[in-house]
């Protein structure tokens, strides 16, 4: 191969991470939007639980949301990390690694305090 050709095929390796770096990012915001929509779920189990008897049938239900949503962030931190750090970034300016995590703490506390709000009323 000619040293041309060579460094165009390292060019579209390069553009190549770097969609998958973007693609990356997307997917993580993607996992952490259907977190949410599990916590709207958990959410949405007291209206439309209301004063269902036992009530903490209802709140363990709920909680069970809860917890599939912190799953879900944490793995979503976790996938978004490993494949992160196997990519070396060249033009695309990658969000940094430690933001999965900054990101997935911030939801799981969240998402621990609407539990313990749930399990008060």
């Amino acid at each position: 191969m000619s040293k041309d050709n060579q460094e165009l095929a390292e060019e579209r390796t390069n553009w190549a991470e770097d969609r998958t770096i973007l693609a990356n990012e997307r997917t993580f915001a993607s996992w952490m939007g259907t977190g949410l929509g599990a916590v709207g779920v958990a959410i949405g189990l007291k209206a439309v639980f209301g004063d269902f008897e036992p009530t903490w049938a209802a709140k363990v239900v709920a909680s069970m949301f809860l917890i599939v949503a912190i799953s879900i962030f944490w793995g979503a931190q976790r996938q978004a990390t490993k494949t992160w750090n196997r990519l070396n970034d060249t033009d695309a300016e990658a969000t940094p690694s430690r933001n999965f995590r900054v990101i997935a703490i911030l939801m799981s506390l969240a998402s621990a305090a609407v539990g313990a709000v749930l399990w008060s009323l």
